[in-house]
């Protein structure tokens, strides 16, 4: 059994290229979602503060040289910030176990894969073009990627630790001066990221932090010096964003998420399905937004597809996620939790039985068995679940199974399980959905160059290449106008 041991600090601000001390919130502590004892303070930042950090990101913001002695300077510097970021991974794994309640077995392989990504976007600032020359006859004319301005980042406490850093590393590239607000529920990890990137040696303002609840993130992204906001998380504060910004036509990068539709075709090897189903629902401890959430099985394998997920929950540790052999640990935090319980009572109100077989541990922390809930009304069990809950329902045809996922969909992924894996491939191209993965439930990308865009409600924008540093990137071309134009 690992340390239980609580190494987390009260979380500080990085402002104007200094830490300061937050402002504490009276009543209010992080607590500790294995037994629900308090770690920290919760913090938030003043509004002299977030107004200093606001100014200091107008006032560094500059297109600046992005000729190849300086891009390559930039670029060292986000080296040497994967670097340092690697002498720190047991740190940035146990604060994301800590806080996210993920198991420390999961936390420590996000924290490996952390320099990998940063070294990415390293890579993409020396071979993404900053100024390409245009045909136009002969005259001067160039396109040039320009950094937007000061941008916000907002991040979510279910991926504390590789969100923020993926983003910050790819605005950092991008040349766009970054106020970071990691999520109150989670912002220990992102401070370890931020301690890193500064060690590395950041120029003046290209990074600030600042903590805080909803009103925090509010009041940046309503804020005109704000030119770029990149938010993961609800989609009702992702509605609220999108508001905000659309007074000043900011750019935005939303990924929200949804209730993932999972399709089990009537061919498909009901252990492939189980054990992937079973993968996608505790993966994280089911806290992702890409998650599986609503299944929809042919009916002659609904009963033994729930019985293949009943016995595999049932074998499944459910234990303080600094135990190394623990499965799957608690939620993350108290209001996330209640949310939970309240969906699960919600798909039983809707006709559903509840399955939670796995035996949870003596511990008061916020532990809930994987949960399945069956036979509720399809059309009407709608919300998103985020945590280790799917529905399962019957259909009769892939017709009804696409009909019924494209009812209310998702936008952001879905899932498809089928022998014939031609024929599940084509199914799932007909998912409104960014991607579909046929027969797995993994995270990583389908292929290098994969491209998923949010479809609807799932939120603007996507991942992929095109959405990383360029996504921080506007189009300015510049060039000789010509007389001999017809208009």
């Amino acid at each position: 059994m690992a340390s239980h041991e609580i190494t987390i600090r009260q979380p500080v601000n990085y402002v104007a290229d200094d830490w300061s001390e937050c402002e504490t919130v009276k009543d209010a502590w992080n607590v500790d979602p294995n037994t629900r004892e308090p770690v920290h303070r919760l913090v938030t930042t003043a509004p002299d503060d977030l107004e200093r950090a606001l100014r200091h990101a107008e006032r560094v913001y500059d297109i600046g040289r992005w000729d190849e002695d300086a891009r390559r300077e930039r670029a060292a510097m986000l080296e040497r910030a994967a670097e340092i970021i690697e002498t720190r991974a047991e740190d940035i794994a146990r604060a994301d176990s800590l806080t996210s309640g993920t198991p420390i077995s999961v936390t420590r392989k996000v924290a490996a894969f952390l320099p990998a990504r940063i070294r990415a976007s390293a890579s993409d600032l020396l071979n993404i073009p900053r100024v390409t020359e245009l045909a136009a006859g002969g005259r001067d004319v160039r396109l040039y990627k320009v950094p937007w301005g000061p941008a916000a980042i907002l991040t979510p406490w279910n991926g504390p630790s590789f969100i923020p850093a993926a983003k910050i590393a790819s605005a950092i590239a991008a040349g766009c001066p970054v106020i970071l607000k990691p999520s109150e529920h989670a912002p220990s990890s992102a401070q370890i990221i931020v301690e890193c990137f500064v060690q590395a040696g950041l120029p003046s303002g290209a990074l600030q932090l600042v903590h805080g609840t909803g009103g925090v993130g509010a009041t940046l992204t309503a804020d005109s010096r704000i030119k770029i906001v990149s938010f993961t998380g609800g989609p009702g504060a992702g509605r609220a964003i999108a508001r905000a910004g659309a007074e000043d036509f900011k750019v935005l990068q939303l990924e929200l998420g949804g209730n993932n539709p999972v399709l089990v075709l009537d061919d498909a090897d009901l252990d492939v399905a189980a054990d992937g189903i079973l993968d996608g629902m505790t993966k994280l401890n089911g806290q992702w937004c890409e998650g599986p959430g609503k299944i929809l099985a042919h009916r002659g394998l609904v009963d033994p597809l729930l019985e293949a997920l009943t016995e595999r929950i049932s074998k499944l540790v459910v234990g303080h996620s600094l135990d190394e052999d623990a499965d799957i640990g608690p939620i993350s935090n108290a209001p996330h939790f209640q949310t939970l319980q309240r969906r699960i009572e919600r798909l039983r109100e809707l006709g559903a039985s509840i399955r939670q077989p796995a035996q949870l541990p003596e511990l008061d922390g916020f532990f809930m068995s994987p949960t399945i809930a069956v036979g509720a009304d399809a059309a009407a069990a709608t919300a998103e679940l985020f945590g280790p809950v799917v529905s399962l329902h019957a259909v009769d045809s892939d017709e009804e199974a696409l009909r019924v996922a494209n009812a209310d969909p998702s936008g952001l992924d879905a899932y498809v399980f089928g022998a014939d894996t031609d024929r599940a491939i084509e199914i799932g191209s007909r998912i409104l959905s960014g991607e579909v993965r046929v027969n797995g439930a993994k995270i990583a990308d389908l292929g290098d160059d994969s491209a998923q865009s949010f479809w609807g409600p799932a939120g603007i924008g996507g991942h992929g290449s095109a959405e990383s540093v360029r996504v921080f990137c506007g189009d300015r071309v510049v060039g000789v106008d010509s007389p001999e134009l017809p208009l």
